[in-house]
């Protein structure tokens, strides 16, 4: 499962990604994180952020990109990853699907977070309010005027992805304002709707066999039908050939067999009765 989740801030993209990595087993990949971790690692292009990065420079798309690459090459990626923060703009967006087009992958789904941003602010108002209430401390990033100025550039920078990933139909979206729970259950159903999710699958093949089986298991029982009912005609023949010669209790026994006791007894019930028969007429 491979998939990018999008959505402004406060919008739940990293309750979510980790509510993927927990059921599903795969990877939540934060350009951060990974950041943090390759100049730690010190791998070529951890070093090369790190200087970057030390001179209050931005890191470009290209050595990120790179640190993409090497972190979905490790083996607890082999299972699929989930992107939180990247792509941020179309050009990110259009070195990822180079990159994993080298690598032989599909993206499964870019699941868009939709929230109501005045509704966000006003949780934000909310939440520091209560905080100052409490005495707390609150944060220098959560604040209205922050959470304001990072709106602003989601809608510049990243809201273009939703036109570029929908072009290319991958894009599916959510409902961020409903419940973690309700949302949860929505971005699982769009997964296992484009066959990401593996559990679904399995189900899907099965019923793919039972599809195939139940033509030939049809068959089958038509052709069983037939061979009864021709095996019941055979005895009610055999039957009057029966009473003809005078062979009452062969005549029953035929009956009994056209009555319904199974195909293969009902023509050993048939062989039974034309043998006597066919004895009886020869006496004569």
């Amino acid at each position: 499962m491979r998939l990018i989740l999008l959505g402004p801030p406060g919008s739940g993209k990293g309750t979510q990604a980790q509510r993927l990595v927990q059921r599903h087993g795969i990877v939540q990949l934060s350009t951060g994180e990974m950041l943090r971790a390759a100049v730690a690692a010190e791998t070529p292009v951890g070093l090369k952020a790190k200087d970057l990065m030390a001179n209050g420079q931005l890191v470009p798309d290209d050595v990120v990109v790179g640190i993409i690459s090497d972190r979905i090459d490790q083996p607890d990626a082999a299972k699929g990853f989930v992107l939180d923060g990247f792509p941020r703009t179309v050009p990110q967006a259009e070195a990822l699907d180079e990159l994993l087009k080298k690598k032989h992958l599909r993206l499964d789904a870019v699941v868009e977070l939709r929230v109501n941003e005045s509704a966000l602010l006003q949780r934000v108002e909310t939440r520091v309010a209560e905080m100052l209430a409490r005495g707390e401390e609150v944060r220098v990033d959560d604040t209205p005027e922050v959470l304001t100025k990072r709106l602003a550039a989601y809608r510049s920078q990243t809201e273009p992805l939703i036109h570029y990933y929908s072009e290319r139909r991958k894009l599916a979206t959510v409902d961020g304002m409903m419940t973690i729970e309700q949302v949860t259950r929505e971005v699982n159903r769009i997964l296992s709707a484009v066959g990401a999710l593996e559990h679904k699958v399995v189900p899907a093949r099965k019923a793919k066999a039972r599809k195939t089986a139940r033509p030939a298991a049809k068959k089958a029982a038509k052709t069983a039908k037939k061979a009864v009912k021709t095996a019941r005609k055979a005895a009610k023949s055999a039957s009057r050939g029966a009473k003809t010669a005078g062979n009452k209790k062969a005549a029953r026994k035929a009956v009994s067999a056209a009555r319904g006791r199974g195909g293969a007894r009902a023509q050993k019930t048939v062989r039974k009765a034309a043998k006597k028969v066919t004895k009886k007429r020869a006496k004569r």
